[in-house]
């Protein structure tokens, strides 16, 4: 036998083994992570189980909490659908991006959609080799009305080369039959509409379980990391539509040990708010009817989420793919009297967010970090190293050093509005700091008023301190007026002329 030749051969297959090794080592180092952001629409952040507030059964999330980092501070800007998803995907304010309130054909003639020319998040994803994917509801686009009809129209279709990138689509602009939900696949055009007799939710998840096993390549380029998108309808309205097994754990509850905020007041009509057209007043027999139907399908889409970061783990792809949980906004459900969103009380701007990156992310961590709405889009893309083409006028900061590394400038606020239709200049602003929040508001008859809480020593928000609380008053003042002409805010010079 000629031991120099086996020798040599042992010796040559070691090495290219090791050379190989040593090669998918440095490529999972430097191979960029899959992104799952996914965002149920009016999930407050007290209805996530591990916050310890509302009395919900969500598992999945609280292990993913556990497994991850819950952020407590996360804001929604403006707490509804349209103007947080504008904000989301441009990294700008309303007024920078022309979605100023909820969009459908009544705003069509304020062009309230996402704007062709504006470089969104998606766009870059893929300019930096992501395919990206949006699965759910949009709701960005303004359709338009219909001759002779006083309709309203909401649900809208997103043409193709509308999509900022988005390669796999499987949408709806806004539909709430949530369980007979219908889509725009991929290339199908306006009238080729799938209609499905399923749970939205359940349905969505499976959809995005194929994604992520992606049989044959055929979903998506299994060459490039994936940034998917997932917009869950439920908890919105209408509550009733939730399938009869996730109610078990409400049932039998009575409305005492359901609605246990001490804010919770179903028998006022608001009078103090009539002056704000956003605020839903004289609705809080839903909270009654449907306080269990909502519970019921934050458990749902609890359950599902679970089902996709199965499908995840099961494939290998847990350890380097990103996952983002949150919210467009919040559910009031009765708290001040009031339900639905779009007011600045923490039931309606407080959202959950709990991000897991288990390869860069230390598990079982908790922070006060303050998130805006606009921060999401230059965070996310800074901690995938995706800024090719990342806008320079964009109006959140990058807080991704902060969450990696706990290094960097913390926000020390966040901003609220809310803007009449068309009319950017108009509404109120607000400031939300860790400890106050602090509102001026002008109505249709340019009267001003202001609101301050101390939401530290009183969380529910139930004494309003203006003028009893000057120095916090005067302090916050100054500070939300700095951050607004920072901002550029036409609300400011209308405000000043008063």
């Amino acid at each position: 036998m000629n031991y120099l030749k086996v020798f040599s051969f042992v010796f040559i297959a070691i090495f290219m083994v090791s050379c190989k090794s040593k090669s998918n080592s440095d490529e999972d180092k430097t191979k960029k992570p899959n992104v799952l952001f996914i965002f149920p629409d009016q999930f407050r952040n007290a209805a996530v189980g591990i916050n310890n507030q509302d009395p919900v059964y969500t598992p999945h999330l609280d292990q993913l909490g556990k497994e991850g980092m819950v952020i407590s501070n996360a804001i929604s800007n403006y707490p509804l659908c349209s103007p947080y998803r504008g904000m989301l995907m441009t990294g700008k304010l309303p007024y920078n991006n022309s979605v100023l309130s909820n969009s459908n054909s009544r705003r069509y003639k304020y062009n309230n959609s996402w704007q062709k020319d504006d470089i969104s998040i998606s766009d870059v994803l893929v300019k930096n080799g992501y395919d990206a994917g949006y699965v759910g509801k949009l709701h960005l686009r303004s359709p338009k009305p219909i001759p002779g009809k006083d309709t309203v129209i909401w649900d809208a279709y997103q043409p193709k080369e509308l999509r900022h990138g988005f390669n796999f689509w499987y949408a709806y602009g806004t539909f709430d039959q949530h369980n007979t939900p219908h889509y725009w696949i991929n290339d199908a055009e306006e009238d080729e509409l799938t209609y499905v007799n399923e749970w939205s939710p359940k349905h969505e998840a499976d959809v995005i379980i194929d994604y992520i096993k992606n049989p044959s390549s055929q979903t998506r380029d299994a060459n490039k990391p994936f940034a998917l998108f997932w917009s869950v309808n439920p908890p919105h309205p209408p509550y009733q539509y939730v399938p009869e097994k996730y109610l078990e754990h409400y049932k039998d509850k009575p409305l005492d040990e359901l609605l246990v905020r001490g804010n919770v007041d179903l028998d006022t009509d608001a009078e103090d708010l009539a002056f704000h057209s956003g605020a839903t007043r004289k609705r809080t027999h839903l909270a009654k009817e449907h306080v269990r139907n909502h519970f019921a399908m934050v458990t749902g889409v609890d359950a599902q989420i679970g089902r996709v970061l199965k499908a995840l783990k099961d494939q290998g792809l847990e350890e380097n793919t990103i996952v983002i949980i949150t919210s467009d906004h919040g559910e009031m459900m009765g708290s001040h009297g009031l339900m639905s969103k779009n007011v600045w009380f923490e039931e309606a701007i407080n959202v959950p967010f709990i991000i897991k990156w288990p390869k860069k992310i230390k598990s079982n961590q908790k922070s006060d970090l303050i998130v805006s709405a606009t921060d999401i889009m230059p965070t996310l893309l800074n901690l995938v190293e995706a800024t090719n083409g990342m806008p320079m006028d964009l109006d959140g900061q990058d807080l991704s050093s902060i969450i990696l590394n706990d290094e960097g400038d913390k926000p020390t606020s966040a901003l609220y509005y809310f803007i009449l239709e068309g009319q950017p200049e108009s509404g109120h602003r607000g400031i939300r700091t860790h400890k106050y929040t602090y509102v001026i508001t002008i109505d249709k008859k340019n009267v001003e008023r202001k609101f301050l809480y101390d939401n530290v020593r009183d969380p529910y928000q139930l004494t309003n301190l203006i003028g009893s609380d000057e120095d916090s008053e005067k302090r916050l003042h100054a500070e939300l007026l700095k951050n607004l002409k920072e901002k550029r805010d036409p609300w400011l010079k209308k405000y000043q002329n008063l």
